[in-house]
């Protein structure tokens, strides 16, 4: 979606339960309001693929569908925050997922005479989330997403850009799915009262095309008073 970049809101965390397209609104986001994409998923993703101690910690717990400890998520983007390009603002995406994070998140920005300025929660239903985590396909040497019946590959089964097998990742197999969205109705919606008793809170449709739900955002936050 193009339009002239917007820079009246510069630290954001985008919400939702897994498969709302937080990622993919995170991603086009970033490059209209030009600010860093922190995903909590890639870093944890990235630790794992290189070995490191957190990786190997997390590599259980993600593959069940759980969440990873507070202490260990709240470490990593403890530490990204001080890194010095986010100093001018950021795009959060798929951190905080509980009051204990959301708390931390809080503590850490208010050290840095910072605060968010909007939380953006995209709904989904349920039935919809199955049918879009359940198709996706990615490659594991470039990194390609793909999906069976929205973005399928050209060759079944092998990635365009490099020729590598598509898979399905462990926690996208449908009984894991299933359980994911349990530990999000139960230790992750908090949150939502949470930054909407602070007044934080804007709830945004995640159906339909991704430019129209980025057009949403957009007029969310962009709106007088907002």
């Amino acid at each position: 979606m193009s339009g002239p970049a917007i820079k009246r809101v510069v630290r954001l965390a985008l919400f939702g339960a897994p498969g709302v397209g937080k990622g993919t609104q995170a991603g086009t986001l970033e490059e209209r309001l030009d600010l860093p994409h922190i995903s909590t998923g890639d870093m944890l993703r990235a630790a794992i693929r290189e070995g490191t101690a957190e990786g190997q910690q997390a590599r259980a717990i993600v593959e069940r569908g759980e969440l990873v400890p507070d202490a260990l998520i709240s470490a990593l983007i403890g530490a990204r925050l001080e890194r010095e390009d986010v100093q001018e603002g950021f795009i959060l995406d798929g951190f905080p997922r509980t009051v204990g994070q959301a708390e931390y998140l809080d503590r850490t920005l208010e050290a840095g005479g910072r605060s968010l300025d909007a939380v953006i929660n995209i709904t989904v239903p349920e039935t919809e989330i199955i049918e879009r985590l359940g198709g996706r396909r990615v490659c594991p040497s470039c990194g390609a997403s793909y999906h069976v019946r929205f973005h399928p590959s050209m060759v079944e089964g092998r990635c365009d850009a490099c020729g590598g097998r598509l898979e399905q990742r462990a926690d996208d197999a449908s009984d894991v799915i299933r359980g994911r969205l349990e530990v999000y109705a139960r230790q992750t919606a908090p949150v939502l009262e949470y930054y909407r008793r602070r007044g934080l809170l804007r709830d945004v449709d995640g159906v339909g095309r991704p430019e129209d739900v980025t057009g949403r955002i957009v007029a969310l936050i962009a709106a007088p008073g907002r």
